[in-house]
């Protein structure tokens, strides 16, 4: 078995980075989202959002192949000598960003919607760029936001099993992240160590809950629910 202290690092490791990742990916994809209307940018939050619905042991498995040593979308990198990105930490961050994609976006969405057209239009009329507008008014008006997202994408990339046992396989070191080993833990009848997993979990989700309730009494930012 990994060693216990790796296997938290490594866990943490992954949403952290997952995290940062996902909250400059997501911001221009939620802006535009936020501002556009008409049925393409619908298809396109649609298909951010069927994470949330999508079992993940399938998102997982065509992971998997687009990664794998044989897909198309790998043929740029073997000429650099990467051949797979399966079974990796670099391919358990690329599975990590797409299956926690949904709760990066939603949140800033709401936020950026939230901003309303009159601060906007006001920053205009003043002579603010669209640049220097998003900058200095939509940004700060949407820090709310950006926490919501910031804590529900670690949580849930903490949390997540199924894509990570698809694509990464558990690899001391590499891959092995809390959630196999609890898995693998319970494979191997070691019910003590997998209590003292399962409970570290329960209670980092009663205390990410805990502080969702807390700041969603502060803000009037509609969470998951898109306008």
């Amino acid at each position: 078995m990994t060693p216990f202290l790796d296997v938290v690092l490594l866990t943490l490791r992954l949403a952290a980075v997952t995290t940062v990742i996902l909250l400059l990916l997501s911001t221009p994809l939620a802006w535009w989202l936020a501002r556009r209307r008409g049925w393409f940018p619908e298809i396109v939050g649609a298909l951010v959002a069927l994470p949330i619905v999508l079992p993940p042991t399938v998102l997982g498995f065509y992971l998997l192949i687009a990664l794998g040593p044989n897909s198309p979308l790998m043929a740029p990198l073997q000429a650099l000598g990467v051949h797979t990105l399966a079974f990796t930490f670099e391919g358990l961050v690329i599975g990590s960003i797409f299956y926690s994609l949904p709760f990066a976006v939603q949140p800033l969405r709401n936020a950026f919607q939230a901003v309303g057209d009159d601060n906007l239009d006001a920053a205009a009329t003043l002579g603010a760029s669209r640049w220097a507008t998003f900058v200095r008014v939509a940004l700060p008006l949407s820090v709310p936001g950006y926490v919501v997202a910031a804590i529900l994408t670690f949580a849930h990339t903490i949390g997540e099993f199924g894509v990570v046992l698809m694509i990464g396989g558990g690899i001391p070191g590499e891959t092995n992240v809390l959630s196999i080993e609890i898995f693998k833990a319970v494979e191997s009848l070691e019910w003590d160590r997998a209590h003292a997993m399962a409970a570290l979990l329960a209670a980092f989700g009663f205390a990410v809950v805990l502080s969702f309730l807390r700041l969603e009494r502060r803000i009037t930012i509609p969470l998951l629910n898109a306008r």
